[in-house]
């Protein structure tokens, strides 16, 4: 499985479970409703009949890109932190790319990323919770101003830092918690 689309996966789900403007709400971290038929889905499936789904997504995606940019903006040194929507710059362009060659592929969401929930589904709490937990792995960080830094070296893989930003979501709060890493920068 492709790294890429594990991470793009688990940003999709947190975007659409955070989106607090659908009926009935989900997490509300953002004051969205991109992708529910009877809100702002509607009005994509309309601009976009082929692609609405990934429309959707996407949408939210921005919207959760958006939230995450806020809370690295008061931290200190913010470019020298990894979020589950902020890699830098060769990986954020990496995803934008393969986000692209999906939406262009005719293929469902559901069917072309290994989507730990199903977003055209009603939301379900538990369901997020469970998708976002790493079994038999505790998640150790600590409350900062700005977000959860995340205790520990950086894992070696972006798949399984992706998947330790995503389970430090847990315990779910009311506003987006920002989990993060803190890289080493590099000193000339």
């Amino acid at each position: 499985m492709n790294e890429l689309d594990s991470i793009l996966a688990l940003q999709l789900t947190v975007a659409w479970a955070g989106e607090g403007l659908s009926h009935p709400k989900r997490l509300d971290w953002w004051e969205t409703d991109l992708i529910d038929p009877d809100g702002g889905g509607d009005l994509l499936s309309r601009l976009f009949p082929r692609t609405h789904r990934w429309a959707s997504l996407e949408a939210a995606r921005i919207a959760a890109l958006q939230a995450d940019s806020k809370a690295r903006q008061s931290m200190a040194r913010p470019d020298a932190v990894r979020t589950l929507f902020f890699w830098g710059f060769e990986t954020d362009e990496a995803l934008r790319d393969r986000l692209r060659f999906h939406n262009g592929s005719g293929k469902n969401p559901m069917d072309a990323l290994p989507m730990p929930v199903d977003v055209s589904a009603d939301f379900n709490r538990a369901d997020i919770e469970d998708a976002l937990r790493l079994p038999g792995q505790e998640v150790d960080f600590k409350v900062v101003p700005g977000g959860r830094e995340l205790k520990g070296p950086l894992p070696a893989s972006i798949d399984l830092m992706a998947k330790r930003l995503a389970a430090a979501l847990l315990p779910l709060v009311s506003d987006y918690p920002a989990p993060f890493f803190r890289i080493e920068e590099k000193t000339s």
